[in-house]
C-alpha cells in the first residue's frame, strides 16, 4: 500500500514566508531559507512552495528564490506561482523544481495541462484548484472570487484526464483556520479521480491527519499547524501509524 504523504505549504507573498486565513488575513513569517531548514529536520515528504501574489500581479515566482530554496532543499520540492507557460515552466525546474503547480493558467487553457504533461511528464504537473465551500455546494475560486464558469468536481476529472499526474485542492473556507479539515471534500475528489490527490486546509491537529489519513487522498498539505503550535509533521505520521495508516518513519 501506498505511504500518505505529509507535505508541508510555504506561502510566499513575493519573498517573505506568509500565512493567510480564508486566503484573506496575513501573517509574515520571514525568510523562506530558514523555514525551510527547519522542515529540512522533520521528517517531512515533500515541499510545496506557493508565491500566491504572482497571477494577480501578472508575475512568475522568483527564480531566484526558487533556486536558493531548491539548492538547500532535501525533499522533493513542488514550486508554484504565476506559471503561465511551457517556457515558465522549464525554467522553474530548471532551477531545481521536481514538480509545478499551476492553477490560474490551467483554467484559462486546459490545453497547458496536455502539453506540459507531454514534454515534461505528468509525474511533474500538479493542478492546485482553490474551492469554496458555499451553501452545500462546491466552487472554484479564482482570484480571489467565486469561479462559477467551470463545475468544481467536472474540473477535477478533467484536469486528471488530460495529463495532471497529481491535483492538489485547497479548501478556502478551511485556509488557516485549524478548525477541522473538510474529509467529505476530500474524499469525494480523491473517489472521483484516478491520480493522487493532495488536500489542504483547516487541518487542526494529529487526530484530524489521521481522519483525512483515512480518506483516499495521497498526501496532507498542512502549515498553520506546523507554524503555530508545538505540533511537527512526525507527531501527525504517529498518530496516523498508530491508526495503521502507512506512512514513512524515518
Amino acid at each position: 500500500m501506498l505511504k500518505k504523504r505529509i507535505i508541508p505549504i510555504v506561502l510566499l507573498d513575493g519573498f517573505s514566508v506568509i500565512k493567510t486565513i480564508k486566503f484573506d488575513e496575513r501573517r509574515n513569517l520571514g525568510s523562506p531559507v530558514t523555514v525551510l531548514r527547519t522542515y529540512n529536520t522533520r521528517n517531512v515528504d515533500e515541499l510545496i512552495l506557493l508565491d500566491i501574489d504572482a497571477s494577480k500581479e501578472n508575475r512568475s515566482i522568483d527564480v531566484f528564490t526558487v533556486q536558493t530554496v531548491a539548492s538547500e532543499c532535501f525533499m522533493p520540492l513542488t514550486v508554484g506561482g504565476g506559471l503561465k507557460t511551457l517556457d515558465d515552466i522549464a525554467l522553474v525546474l530548471s532551477k531545481g523544481a521536481d514538480k509545478v503547480s499551476i492553477n490560474s493558467a490551467a483554467l484559462d487553457n486546459p490545453n497547458i495541462i496536455k502539453e506540459a504533461s507531454r514534454i515534461f511528464g505528468s509525474q511533474s504537473i500538479v493542478i492546485s484548484i482553490d474551492v469554496l465551500k458555499e451553501d452545500g455546494e462546491y466552487y472554484i475560486y479564482k482570484k480571489g472570487k467565486v469561479f462559477k464558469d467551470i463545475d468544481f468536481f467536472e474540473w477535477c476529472k478533467e484536469a486528471s484526464a488530460i495529463g495532471a499526474g497529481e491535483l492538489f485542492i485547497n479548501s478556502v473556507d478551511r485556509d488557516g483556520t485549524m478548525a477541522g479539515a473538510d474529509t467529505v471534500l476530500a474524499n469525494e475528489v480523491s473517489q472521483l479521480v484516478d491520480i493522487p490527490v493532495i488536500y489542504a486546509g483547516g487541518v487542526s491537529g494529529v487526530d484530524n491527519c489521521a481522519e483525512l489519513g483515512l480518506t483516499n487522498i495521497s498526501a496532507l498539505g498542512i502549515a498553520s499547524i506546523f507554524h503555530f503550535t508545538s505540533i511537527t509533521p512526525r507527531d501527525c505520521k504517529l498518530e496516523m501509524s498508530r491508526q495503521n495508516i502507512p506512512v514513512r518513519l524515518y
